[in-house]
């Protein structure tokens, strides 16, 4: 009998899960996943605030981008691939450790693919980029959100509209038409003004009737340069930075990758001793 048992740990000494790799896993995913619950939470609680939740047909009346889907969205995938990665990885499951590493693959290419047809159509993404700018100028006042979104992009990177000014006349508060009765008619919103370093307050009414002078008298109040071109600069800048982000994010998805695949191989061949 003791003969048996002795040939037995032999035969299982040879195979066996890695503790490291096992628990590495683990804590890797249990970051990645409360990230995710942290962004959904976020996301369903603004949601929550606005009222779309008490009112789903209240979706389909945002006229521009709700930048609280992408605390959903991003959140929600986050969620659902921590929580498989900790489970699988905790429970030694295969088939949960297999569904996170091919949807992490899956993202990762999803990613290369964007990547390169960015570079390759990259006129066609500035006029798609100039588009989504232009439409989310529409619908400035329709969601707070995105109303702070484009403060926001509009302060960073000192510009205003997506190729100047003007393209807020596709606003109807901003609008020039003699038929607009807004006391914004022919401006532009707080965040295309040029800040005075001397103010303490923030001047929310510096951008009225601006755009009823000459371009060279605006240039004193306002920034007059399009959104597009500033980000298209700021990307020449920062290229650096901006592509060494990339890659790290692409590393840490590869890594997960090769972590649960390994751990997917140890329970294999754990099994196959069996």
């Amino acid at each position: 009998m003791s003969n048996v048992s002795s040939q037995k740990r032999q035969h299982f000494k040879g195979a066996e899960v890695s503790c490291s790799v096992k628990y590495f896993l683990f804590g890797f995913n249990i970051i990645f996943w409360l990230l995710g619950a942290a962004f959904l939470g976020i996301g369903l609680w603004a949601w929550a605030e606005k009222g779309v939740l008490s009112n789903m047909a209240s979706i389909t009346d945002l006229g521009g981008f709700d930048p609280v889907w992408l605390f959903i969205v991003v959140g929600g995938v986050m969620f659902i691939l921590g929580f498989a990665g900790c489970i699988g990885a905790l429970r030694e499951n295969t088939l949960l450790l297999k569904f996170f590493s091919v949807f992490l693959g899956l993202i990762f290419f999803l990613e290369l693919t964007a990547g390169i047809l960015a570079f390759v159509f990259k006129d066609w993404i500035k006029d798609q980029l100039n588009f989504f700018i232009n439409n989310n100028v529409k619908a400035y006042r329709d969601d707070i959100d995105l109303q702070n979104l484009i403060d926001f992009t509009q302060e960073y990177w000192s510009c205003c509209g997506a190729h100047g000014p003007n393209d807020w006349n596709l606003n109807i508060y901003f609008n020039c038409t003699e038929f607009n009765p807004s006391r914004e008619r022919c401006g532009v919103p707080f965040s295309c003004c040029v800040k005075d370093p001397a103010e303490d307050v923030l001047n929310t009414q510096c951008g009225y009737d601006v755009r009823l002078q000459g371009e060279l008298d605006q240039q004193k109040y306002i920034y007059t340069k399009g959104c597009v071109g500033q980000f298209e600069r700021w990307l020449q800048d920062n290229l650096i930075i901006v592509a060494g982000i990339f890659v790290g994010i692409a590393l840490l998805q590869i890594f997960g990758i090769c972590l649960a695949q390994n751990l997917v191989s140890d329970v294999k061949a754990v099994k196959a001793n069996w």
